[in-house]
């Protein structure tokens, strides 16, 4: 067993390592579909435009099978071969998308397997993109003999950076036909084997649903609410599955023909309308590039969206190492400086390509009136200009990119768990965030992590809203604190075993006496507002911690019996005090309960003592509305996104590797620009 769980340990060192070729380098260019008119003219136009522009890179081939597989089985690269070419002597590097998704009208055509089934039994036509069964075996072969083709054909080209493997994997409407039934029933008799198992899983001596033969199966209705939740996890952990088989299927078929080729995708899995489990995926080191899109909207002023984008590279990259690829970025008709502005901010998470979408505005398609860096007579325009500045001050201080994050706090991810709080008012991804958040206010590195195949190497360990509790996680939780680890749970968290079921056991589940309570019950916030002392309404709480008293808002409030543990927070506004933050001390480590949902204001406060307690490693100290990142030993990024310059306080010389200025001491950075200095050594 331990033989085991170090060869486990070793492989997945190797996975979170760097890999081979992890170049000192940024990356600016633009998504490019050539595949629309293929005028060659028009091609090296647009080739020369992008070279002056000083653009290292362009994604091709996304979204556009068909202009390599016009029909079954005829493949055409010829025309795209002269436009490879191109791009390798204008020094260009390409990102050669493999298109699986959406599947061509004649592959739907020649097998109507592949089209999406809604739940009322509805055949729909594939209109929009992504209306594929991507499950369906005669999807993937095809798909399959297609990454075949395309990885074999440009493995070896000088201009390939990296082959891309789909795009938007987790959007798109999950099918509801019958051939996804059948398969459904094949992953359930894998998994449960005996229908007796299956019925213990799923409940089904409630409201009479006892299957007696595997045929009986049904698919859960459309909408995440809309049948029992034993039977909707499994339904979905199944789709997640297929999506998952498909993208291994592609990353081994590259491996096999190019074996040296980085792998890259715009990895969207949290796409509402088919989330699935993308950790498979970022833990098995095949995708050797973590991408996205990343548009965090237009605005210059405001930066929520930045936040929001940047919690999207953490949550795709999880703990590898390697450097991670926005490809696709904001154009539309982002406010002048915005764009700058956000390419920038990717850079305190490991961003090391800006690659806009996109370089032509469209003229046709879903896509027509989306504005690219040129017009739509093929015009430059400002964004054009904005992102040639990009390129030009990314080139000065490349060497020293892109960051690695020194993360000393995890914060966990679960998806069973989000399919699970759909029930609940706050969903698990929401509390992730609120986590995440802490750290992005902070200037300080977090990293997103699935429990169950992590190291758990932290300092501090959040575990926000993860409802499903298996026993592996359990164990790791368990482990992790009872070895000197510090965790901190919240609300709705640990509510459920891994079959959806709710525990019959004292909650949380699996770790109560890790946590020294027991979770009882919840209150709804509004109906105990009517007897708040403080005559509250709707869902008003006042929340104090060690004598410190902040404002919250919650629909609800776990109702928690201290077993050991010590009350270090209780609501204060109610008929009475109610513990809802514990801590208890469990081996070496200590476990935090907090019976509200995660929050800034709730948490703000022990984060801040606990940082200092357990000597976590602070971001440096700069004005409020400054991001900044320590990069290495002599070299500093800031940001300004406040529309107010900025007082950066320095001891001793530096020098602007960005500006090409030398400071004796404090220097400013004006409204929403950046700055990268090296003190002075």
């Amino acid at each position: 067993m331990k033989k085991n769980n170090l060869l486990r340990l070793l492989i997945l060192i190797a996975i979170l390592l760097p890999s081979v070729g992890y170049a000192q380098m940024l990356y600016v260019g633009a998504n490019y579909h050539p595949h629309d008119d293929k005028n060659i003219d028009k091609i090296k136009q647009d080739i020369q435009l992008m070279k002056s522009a000083g653009f290292t890179c362009v994604r091709m081939g996304h979204l556009a099978w068909d202009s390599y597989e016009t029909s079954d089985g005829k493949f055409d690269f010829a025309w795209f071969d002269q436009v490879m070419d191109l791009m390798g002597q204008a020094g260009i590097k390409v990102i050669m998308d493999i298109a699986i998704h959406p599947a061509p009208i004649w592959l739907h055509k020649k097998y109507p397997s592949i089209d999406v089934v809604d739940a009322n039994g509805n055949v729909k036509y594939p209109n929009h993109r992504y209306m594929d069964d991507v499950g369906d075996p005669n999807y993937q072969k095809y798909a399959v003999r297609y990454a075949d083709s395309i990885s074999k054909h440009y493995a070896k080209h000088p201009a390939l950076l990296a082959f891309g493997i789909d795009n938007e994997s987790g959007d798109g409407p999950i099918s509801y036909s019958e051939t996804v039934r059948q398969r459904f029933i094949v992953w359930l008799k894998n998994k449960y084997v005996t229908l007796d198992n299956l019925n213990q899983a799923w409940a089904t001596q409630r409201w009479s649903r006892r299957l007696n033969c595997f045929d009986e199966v049904g698919l859960p209705a459309e909408g995440s609410k809309n049948g029992a939740p034993e039977k909707i996890l499994d339904f979905r952990r199944f789709v997640s599955d297929e999506v998952n088989q498909i993208l291994f299927k592609v990353l081994d078929k590259v491996k096999e023909n190019a074996p040296n080729a980085l792998t890259n995708t715009n990895a969207w899995y949290f796409s509402p309308l088919k989330y699935f489990d993308y950790s498979e995926i970022a833990y098995s080191g095949k995708m050797t590039r973590q991408g996205e899109g990343f548009y965090p909207g237009t605005s210059l002023i405001t930066n929520w969206g930045v936040m929001n984008a940047a919690f999207g590279i953490a949550r795709i990259q999880f703990e590898s190492n390697n450097p991670f690829w926005c490809s696709e970025f904001t154009t539309m008709t982002a406010v002048p400086n915005a764009i700058r502005k956000q390419a920038y901010a990717t850079l305190f998470y490991g961003n090391q390509m800006v690659c806009g979408w996109t370089w032509q505005s469209m003229h046709a398609g879903e896509e027509q009136y989306l504005e690219g860096m040129l017009d739509w007579d093929g015009m430059p325009n400002r964004k054009y200009d904005e992102y040639k500045k990009i390129a030009t001050e990314f080139k000065k201080i490349e060497k020293f990119f892109p960051y690695k994050l020194q993360a000393e706090v995890g914060m966990a991810f679960s998806f069973p768990s989000q399919i699970a709080s759909v029930a609940f008012p706050e969903q698990h991804e929401n509390q992730l965030q609120a986590c995440w958040d802490l750290f992005y206010w902070r200037n300080m590195d977090a990293k997103v992590v699935s429990i169950n195949k992590s190291p758990l190497d932290y300092k501090l360990l959040f575990v926000p809203g993860v409802a499903v509790m298996d026993e592996i996680t359990a164990n790791k939780i368990r482990e992790y604190v009872a070895n000197g680890g510090t965790v901190i749970m919240t609300s709705n968290s640990a509510i459920v075993d891994e079959t959806g079921k709710v525990f019959a056991s004292t909650r949380p589940g699996r770790l109560h006496d890790v946590f020294g309570i027991r979770v009882a019950s919840y209150e709804e916030t509004e109906a105990m507002n009517e007897v708040s002392r403080k005559a509250y309404q709707g869902k008003k709480l006042e929340f104090t911690y060690r004598g410190k008293t902040v404002q919250t808002e919650s629909a609800r409030f776990d109702v928690i019996e201290g077993k050991g543990a010590a009350i270090i927070g209780s609501i204060t506004s109610l008929d009475k005090d109610y513990p809802i933050m514990t801590m208890n001390k469990y081996g070496k480590g200590k476990a935090i309960y907090v019976g509200l949902p995660a929050k800034g204001e709730v948490l703000g406060p022990i984060v801040d003592d606990l940082i200092k307690e357990l000597g976590i490693k602070k971001g440096p100290e700069v004005p409020e509305g400054i991001m900044a990142r320590q990069i290495d030993t002599y070299h500093y990024l800031y940001l300004n996104v406040s529309g107010e310059s900025k007082e950066i306080k320095m001891n001793g010389k530096s020098k602007s590797i960005l500006f090409d200025k030398n400071y004796a001491g404090n220097f400013t950075i004006a409204p929403y620009e950046p700055e990268f200095i090296e003190v002075a050594h």
